[in-house]
């Protein structure tokens, strides 16, 4: 494309949402709303902004993601992870506008023993999976260009995630008992917006050939797995001044010996291939994608 394009994210606040704004910045006109400028529910407003704005990509980072919450407040969840993208998914369509949603590895039970591909069979376990596959299946319905992103774990340098919460517990607790039976990629929002980045401007930019070969649901995660238990130990290994000089004892236990409202899978490990295979992208270890969002992490509280 000759000028930038128009990037419409919804979401703007989220963690991943605000990852986005910077990896889009200076590549792309941003036009970003959150729940203060744009009720996802309401379908007048969501048409009125996404008009407003003439974009040639849209971007759904806006999730009702309270797991366990969900459970007992399944319309507000089904409204905001399955209406929602649809809706979207319709206005994109009707522009011919790229449309890009993120899905999660809840869309499936957990029991298969490798990592899942995408033409795996699903079978949410948790009010909040089976809303998140809905959305991909309202998604899919309304057709047009679209590409689904499945991702796990989601964790950064803002907003509420698992990293800021064993900081948080890191500090104020000697022990700590995490579940260690179930496995998955952790996954963060640095990684996963500049790889949207790459992907969608890549798409537009006619850099990936066939583009009508490009559509549909891919997996999109850093590569490794681990269990929470492990990623509490290398989160509180790798960030002692973030701790106060304290060094937890982390205990394993299992899923069993820590019921919550929502059932998890214990396996969330999903194949990257297809991605790598389509686009040629990879995402970082789990690892090291830790490594920078803890240093990032360090830095905003030394410049506080």
């Amino acid at each position: 494309m000759s000028s930038r394009p128009r990037v419409f994210i919804v979401g703007s606040y989220g963690q991943v949402g605000r990852e986005l704004q910077r990896a889009f910045d200076g590549r792309a006109t941003l036009v970003a709303h959150d729940r203060d400028t744009m009720d996802i529910v309401s379908p007048d407003q969501v048409r009125a902004r996404v008009r407003e704005a003439a974009p040639d990509v849209i971007i759904n980072a806006a999730a009702y993601t309270a797991v366990d919450r969900a459970e007992s407040e399944p319309e507000l969840a089904r409204a905001i992870n399955a209406h929602a993208p649809a809706l979207l998914a319709e206005e994109a369509l009707r522009t011919d506008a790229l449309f890009i949603h993120y899905s999660t590895d809840y869309v499936f039970n957990g029991a298969k023993s490798g990592p899942w591909v995408e033409d795996d069979p699903t079978g949410p376990l948790s009010v909040y999976g089976e809303t998140k596959l809905a959305g991909e299946e309202a998604v899919r319905a309304v057709g047009g260009r679209y590409l689904i992103f499945r991702t796990s774990w989601v964790f950064g340098p803002h907003g509420q995630n698992f990293v800021f919460t064993m900081l948080r517990l890191g500090r104020e607790r000697d022990t700590l008992n995490i579940v260690d039976d179930q496995i998955g990629a952790p996954t963060s929002s640095i990684e996963l917006a500049d790889a949207t980045s790459a992907i969608s401007l890549g798409l537009l930019e006619g850099r990936f050939g066939n583009v009508a070969d490009s559509f549909g649901v891919y997996h999109m995660t850093c590569s490794g797995a681990v269990s929470w238990c492990g990623f509490a130990r290398a989160i509180f290994s790798r960030a002692p001044q973030l701790l106060g000089g304290k060094t937890p004892t982390v205990n394993a236990i299992s899923t069993a010996q820590y019921p919550t409202p929502a059932r998890r899978p214990l396996n969330s490990v999903l194949s990257n291939e297809k991605l790598a295979a389509r686009f040629g992208v990879r995402l970082a270890p789990w690892e090291t994608a830790l490594d920078t969002v803890l240093a990032a992490v360090s830095a905003t509280q030394v410049s506080a």
